[in-house]
């Protein structure tokens, strides 16, 4: 079974390479992130005749998170236990479902911006509310929660350490808030896998970035002992994120003897 997550960074402008990535990885499940549409404007049919049903949750021109599947779709529930709302909104920035075998949960975790901006706490308080939902549920069958979590978890998924010190997505609040999240059973399954370690799954549009790899591992899978007992290899697909039109983020993939 091959499970993945990718923040897609639009899928209507993306949906072609959706398409074709989708033909050629033949994933059972993936996990999108910031799909940039309200949920009444996803490619539905063309995912349909790519042969996957989906549950979005959008809600249009910022975030949205989506659970496409091959091999069933289920249980669907949009948006987190007690997740909080940025000013009057509670975002569009999670959604879970049962696909076979396993239960998987696609966020798309705030970026916080700066440490002084509103946006901080904010994210703070989702990654809270992501821990409590985690934990009603991780116990049992297969389980992960996918996404782009917006924090490097070490120094070592970064770059440049020292050029991102005392910005968001590095910080010990932020780090500490995604450990708090593993707590509740969880691991993170990248590093785990036997065959690849610690690539970046995001490079910035700017300045040369990803023909540099000035890059950052933010795109994460934290799983279950089920499922991180059943990964039988993981990858980034660097190719992805090549060519003209692509996300700045690349699909990050697991592959599960299950």
């Amino acid at each position: 079974m091959r499970v993945a997550t990718w923040n897609i960074n639009s899928i209507n402008a993306r949906l072609d390479r959706l398409l074709a990535w989708l033909e050629a990885a033949r994933p059972d499940v993936v996990c999108l992130q910031e799909l940039k549409c309200a949920t009444a404007d996803v490619p539905a049919d063309a995912l349909a005749a790519a042969g996957y049903q989906i549950a979005a949750h959008g809600e249009g021109r910022w975030n949205g998170v989506a659970v496409l599947s091959r091999i069933g779709l289920a249980d669907v529930t949009r948006g987190l236990e007690g997740q909080p709302a940025f000013g009057e909104t509670v975002e569009a920035r999670a959604i879970g479902a049962r696909c076979g075998p396993v239960r998987v949960w696609s966020v798309y975790v705030p970026n916080g911006r700066d440490v002084a901006d509103a946006h901080y706490p904010y994210k703070l308080a989702f990654l809270a509310s992501l821990k409590a939902t985690a934990a009603a549920e991780a116990a049992g069958g297969p389980f992960a929660v996918l996404g782009d979590f917006n924090i490097c978890p070490t120094d070592d998924d970064l770059w440049d350490a020292e050029a991102w010190s005392g910005t968001t997505h590095v910080t010990g609040a932020e780090r500490a808030a995604l450990a708090d999240v593993e707590s509740v059973g969880l691991a993170d399954v990248f590093p785990r896998a036997l065959k690849h370690a610690w690539p970046f799954t995001f490079w910035d549009y700017r300045n040369l970035d990803f023909p540099k790899n000035r890059g950052m591992r933010i795109d994460l899978a934290l799983a279950n002992p089920a499922l991180t007992g059943a990964v039988a290899d993981a990858y980034v697909d660097r190719e992805a994120r090549k060519g003209k039109g692509a996300s700045d983020h690349a699909p990050l993939v697991l592959d599960l003897d299950l």
